[in-house]
């Protein structure tokens, strides 16, 4: 699994990226409307189911555990095809499926982080953002009559900084993996 993460250092700056710009579009437009909302949700939780399956897919032709991978990509796709098969979706449900997927992916996170502890250093970043996510999930599910621009706040505000740990994290992994190349390319 440390390999693996080590490989697929790309994975976590792409999911970085992604939350980053969805935090930058919700604040540009805070009057968003919900059904907006719903769809920019939609589309982060598909992709990061996307990138989640790709990762499980690496770890399985390198015959490392992919199982929490899976379920994360699984948990991704489905928050994902709820939310934008049913775009009039309310407020309120929309905060729960939000908050449940905030709350999974949040706990897998830390699970990879426990793993993570000796292989790699920064580690640490990983465990904060499962429990901002852990969190961030908790919060939104205590406060389900918020309205929908409060809700598109928090959402744009916990992608915006969970994107930029995550590509902090992505980049601290490139640059172990070019330690384990040269390293490699030493002992040849």
């Amino acid at each position: 699994m440390n390999i693996l993460w080590v490989k697929n250092w790309w994975s976590m700056v792409v999911r970085g990226l992604v939350g980053i710009s969805l935090g930058v579009i919700t604040f540009l437009w805070p009057a968003i409307t919900l059904s907006a909302l719903v769809l920019l949700f939609g589309a982060y939780a598909i992709l990061d189911g996307i990138v989640a399956f790709a990762g499980a897919t690496q770890a399985r032709r390198a015959q490392q555990q992919s199982g929490a991978l899976v379920f994360e990509g699984v948990a991704g796709l489905i928050a994902g095809i709820i939310t934008i098969a049913r775009p009039a979706i309310t407020a309120t449900v929309l905060v729960y499926i939000v908050a449940a997927w905030a709350i999974i992916t949040g706990i897998l996170e830390i699970s990879a982080a426990v793993r993570l502890r000796q292989a790699i250093q920064g580690e640490w970043l990983l465990g904060f953002f499962g429990v901002l996510s852990v969190l961030f999930g908790a919060a939104i599910a205590v406060t389900p009559a918020l309205g929908a621009l409060a809700i598109a706040l928090w959402i744009g505000a916990y992608a915006f900084v969970s994107g930029i740990i995550l590509t902090i994290l992505g980049m601290r992994l490139r640059s172990r993996s070019r330690d384990r190349g040269a390293e490699t390319r030493m002992a040849a």
